[in-house]
């Protein structure tokens, strides 16, 4: 496939950041050589979203690291991140698809088999499953998969998978084990006091 995605996929939410900023944590991600971030903020108006991202298109402007938007193909398309991050309850792929322009990415999240199938079936360029582990980062959790879920996962598609959920520095090998193309971390990153540091741990232990 041509398309392929980092090992370490870095979660910037406000709510999970201990008070920072999303700029601030960008730019300690992108001083590690973290290589693509998600901006989620479920509380953003889209108009506050919108200027989240372009101040974080401005940071990372100069870099090979790629924005991608939670929820909102259109502010993907406006701000003119790398792409977009859909939910189940989001646009489905092929309605974003017309909202992005050609080059931009599309990622979808799946919390069971059958949703796995469902997005493999659509353009989207990677998959997100989980939740792996037990995880605070939502308020109402989709039942854990475990890793056996994982493993069945990955030989439902063979588009880049992203597991998600729970994921720590502490397991992340074992996820990888488990058929993962890369993890998207919240807690144990922009949640720790050293955001540098802490995402230097995560790309060393995931071989860069």
């Amino acid at each position: 496939m041509g398309f392929s995605i980092p090992r370490l996929y870095a979660i910037i939410d406000p709510e999970r950041g201990g008070g920072r900023l999303p700029a601030a944590a960008a730019r300690e991600l992108l001083l590690a050589g973290v290589r693509l971030m998600q901006i989620r903020d479920k509380h953003a108006s889209a108009r506050q979203l919108y200027a989240t991202c372009l101040e974080l298109k401005e940071i990372l402007r100069d870099s090979s690291c790629s924005l991608i938007v939670n929820d909102r193909a259109d502010v993907a398309r406006a701000t003119q991140a790398e792409g977009v991050h859909l939910g189940q309850d989001d646009l489905p792929v092929e309605k974003a698809r017309r909202v992005l322009a050609p080059h931009q990415w599309i990622g979808r999240s799946t919390h069971s088999l059958e949703q796995v199938v469902e997005a493999d079936r659509t353009t989207a360029d990677y998959i997100a499953f989980g939740p792996i582990f037990p995880t605070t980062s939502k308020k109402n959790p989709d039942p854990v998969v475990g890793l056996e879920g994982l493993r069945q996962a990955r030989r439902t598609t063979r588009k880049p998978l992203v597991a998600i959920g729970g994921i720590t520095l502490q397991n992340v090998c074992e996820v990888l084990a488990a058929g993962a193309d890369s993890v998207a971390v919240i807690g144990d990153l922009v949640g720790r006091p050293d955001i540098r540091a802490r995402a230097l741990e995560f790309l060393s232990a995931l071989g860069g």
